[in-house]
């Protein structure tokens, strides 16, 4: 069964870094793109970084770009997001999502399996 879970979620102060981590199960990552959303209370979901089966296409969001960088460990069968220089609008709950439809789209519809997220508080 193709599952997926993330971690590394946590509280920080403005201008802190977390890494979040990604890791597949039931599938070859390799086979599959990965993005990173969030929601926050009240908000849609939305896309933050995405990076294609192959490691070698990744995208951001504008307000990630320059902060976050979204990297493929295949040996771990994990995916990373380094985020530096958070700001409290960065709080949100953090998903996974894998999906043969796109290479790294930062739209949810292209995906088709979901982790259970992990929770990012950006605050002093």
């Amino acid at each position: 069964q193709l599952q997926l879970v993330e971690s590394g979620g946590g509280l920080v102060q403005p201008g802190g870094s977390l890494k979040l981590s990604c890791t597949a199960s039931g599938f070859t990552l390799d086979d599959y793109a990965i993005g990173w959303f969030r929601q926050a209370p009240g908000k849609e979901r939305e896309g933050v970084a995405g990076i294609s089966a192959s490691g070698g296409g990744v995208n951001y969001a504008d307000a990630a770009k320059g902060r976050l960088t979204i990297s493929s460990d295949f040996a771990k069968n994990t995916v990373c997001l380094q985020m530096n220089s958070l700001k409290p609008e960065d709080t949100a709950t953090y998903y996974c999502a894998a999906g043969q439809k796109t290479r790294g789209r930062l739209t949810p519809s292209a995906y088709d399996y979901w982790g259970q997220g992990t929770q990012v508080t950006v605050s002093s």
